[in-house]
């Protein structure tokens, strides 16, 4: 699922300050490209651990719907807003590494021919279900 969120970006000394409003998240960065990291991996973690608990994401409201003057650091610095995009998928992908044991049946002669052949069988199953469903790592 692909999504843009508005995000609210406040300047201060020796930081951005950084609000995404519909998923009540507040994170900073050290600089603007720093901050804008910050809030897409927030998001994307928010996001991902919210599918996890069976939750559903909250869409993203319209850019013109949010005054940064409400913000939660409005007050500490001049704010403004831009957009942060996120792919939930792509970002599963890229943070959901921890593997998982599954059991695989294969007949014994193909199994003494993959071994022969030194195959690591846990990792062509990997590339060819990533090959059957159509999807990448990142």
């Amino acid at each position: 699922m692909k999504a843009v969120y508005p995000v609210i970006f406040t300047e201060v000394e020796n930081a951005i300050l950084v609000e995404v409003p519909d998923l009540e998240i507040l994170t900073e960065g050290k600089d603007m490209q720093d901050a804008i990291e910050m809030a897409r991996d927030a998001i994307g973690l928010t996001g991902i651990s919210m599918q996890d608990h069976g939750e559903m994401i909250p869409k993203p409201r319209n850019f013109r719907e949010v005054d940064v003057s409400k913000g939660t650091f409005a007050a500490d610095g001049e704010s403004q807003l831009s957009l942060v995009d996120i792919d939930f998928d792509v970002y599963r992908r890229k943070v959901d590494v921890k593997t998982v044991r599954r059991n695989v049946t294969l007949p014994n002669w193909l199994n003494r021919e993959a071994e022969e052949a030194h195959l690591n069988v846990s990792k062509v199953l990997q590339e060819a279900l990533m090959t059957k469903l159509g999807v990448s790592k990142y």
